[in-house]
């Protein structure tokens, strides 16, 4: 298992997953995947998290991909090629429905799966020098819709195909304006500013942004795939919660409220 690789660590509520292979720009091999797949289940059932951040190593790159120097071993068969599709396709819905709030912070490239990757979070913060591209049409690669949805859902047909026909790298700021990105910052403010974003949203009520995350990935199902159920019950939870009570306290005491998630 890559765990040199795929770095994870939880600190101050907030679990990390770090992709450590900058000789490759965090190219990630299926092994890669499989520790990923891991750390989310780790950080879902742990309650010291309360937010996870996606980063990669190196300074030049978020992740870049698949690692084509992998494909003989990895993807050279029919079956091979089936069992990566379900590794990844697995990982990214995993993180995709993973219940806590998630921050893709991006520098450099963000390629391919990478972009996927990104997609599969809740926010996407990147640096200004930031380069994003999909070059499956210059692999022979195909994409399933269950997956090209994501990205029809965030930036739209035109702007998906665009990306796909081309194959191109668009910059930061074309990012942008296609709503890839929610935010983009000078290079020497990316950590700052994501640990400030982090930070924001671990402070508020966790019921209240889990209840909303829940809602939001409830409503972007099909309507007949929908538990329209659960996320009511989630809202009800919140009114009946001491942080509720806290909440309206602090407001009228004029202070910073202190939320337990209870």
């Amino acid at each position: 298992m890559s765990s040199d690789k795929i770095l994870g660590h939880v600190e101050n509520g907030i679990g990390h997953i770090v992709f450590n292979n900058p000789e490759k720009r965090n190219a990630v091999s299926l092994d890669m995947w499989q520790r990923v797949a891991e750390l989310l289940d780790d950080y879902e059932k742990d309650p010291a998290v309360r937010l996870l951040v996606l980063s990669g190593a190196g300074g030049k790159a978020f992740v870049s991909g698949a690692d084509i120097s992998k494909f003989d071993s990895e993807r050279s068969s029919e079956e091979a090629v089936a069992e990566y599709a379900r590794v990844t396709g697995e990982t990214y819905t995993k993180l995709q429905e993973f219940p806590k709030p998630t921050i893709a912070r991006i520098n450099g490239y963000c390629v391919g799966g990478g972009v996927a990757l990104a997609l599969s979070c809740d926010i996407r913060i990147c640096e200004e020098g930031s380069k994003f591209s999909v070059p499956a049409a210059k692999l022979g690669l195909g994409y399933q819709a269950k997956y090209v949805k994501r990205l029809i859902d965030v930036v739209g047909p035109s702007y998906t195909k665009e990306i796909f026909y081309t194959a191109r790298l668009f910059d930061a700021d074309e990012a942008k304006g296609m709503n890839l990105v929610n935010r983009v910052v000078p290079v020497e403010e990316l950590d700052a500013y994501v640990a400030d974003y982090a930070e924001r949203i671990t402070a508020n009520a966790p019921l209240t942004v889990l209840a909303l995350k829940a809602a939001v990935n409830e409503l972007g199902k099909d309507a007949e795939e929908r538990d329209m159920d659960r996320a009511e019950a989630m809202v009800d939870a919140c009114f009946r919660s001491q942080d509720y009570k806290e909440g309206r306290r602090a407001f009228l005491e004029k202070r910073k409220p202190e939320f337990t998630g209870e």
